[in-house]
Formats: C-alpha cells, sequence, structure tokens
C-alpha cells in the first residue's frame, strides 16, 4: 500500500456520510411532535376534527390546527367542508399520505418489540 493509498483511505473514512435530502425533508416532515400520530388516527379513515382531538387528548386545540394546516400543505391531508351539514368538516389522508401506512405498520411493529411500557 502507497503513501497515496493510505491518505485515500483517511480521508474516505473521516469524510462525514450525506444525508439525502428527500430524506431529511420526511424527517422534517414526520419527526415533529404529533404529525406521526395524526397519521396513525387519520389511517383509521375520515375525522372529523373533535374525533382527532379526542383519540390525541394530549394536544391542544391551537396545535392540532397547525399540525392539520402543516400536513394539507405538505398533501398529505385533505380537508373536505360537507355542503349539506353547515360547517361540518373532515380531515383525510391524500393518496400520498396513505403511502405512509407501510411505513407506519413498520414502526408500530418496532415500538412493539423494543419500547417498554416503562419508557412510554
Amino acid at each position: 500500500m502507497t503513501v497515496k493509498d493510505v491518505n485515500q483511505d483517511i480521508s474516505c473514512e473521516t469524510r462525514q456520510r450525506e444525508i439525502c435530502p428527500k430524506f431529511e425533508r420526511t424527517f422534517s416532515i414526520l419527526g415533529k411532535k404529533w404529525m406521526g400520530l395524526i397519521i396513525d388516527v387519520l389511517l383509521e379513515g375520515p375525522q372529523r376534527f373533535k374525533d382527532i382531538a379526542a383519540t390525541i387528548p394530549s394536544v391542544s386545540d391551537r396545535v392540532l390546527v397547525e399540525r392539520l394546516k402543516e400536513l394539507e400543505q405538505e398533501g398529505l391531508v385533505a380537508r373536505t367542508v360537507d355542503p349539506e351539514a353547515t360547517m361540518r368538516v373532515a380531515y383525510s389522508l391524500t393518496e400520498k399520505g396513505e403511502g405512509l401506512k407501510s411505513v407506519m405498520n413498520e414502526v408500530q411493529t418496532w415500538a412493539d418489540e423494543w419500547v417498554c411500557m416503562e419508557e412510554a
């Protein structure tokens, strides 16, 4: 092995691995508090605001409104107003949001195996 080979090996070892920008962006969305839980609730089907809030009682109404707006802006959630009922709004996952179903199932599988209730 030449000195040049050794120097190349060292520089490769010390070089930091670059994170894929798409992967980083995904975690900036899903890693935000409450996002995963909201998506999980909506995987059950369309839900009214009060039903989401009842299922995740720890989230404040203000934060839930913010998170739903963010998920809507990301194209993961659709907000539908029922014209038959006065101000009846439902939230549902879009096709893009539904694409997270297998990911959420895998997270649940991992949690079942590795997270102790004492830690939760």
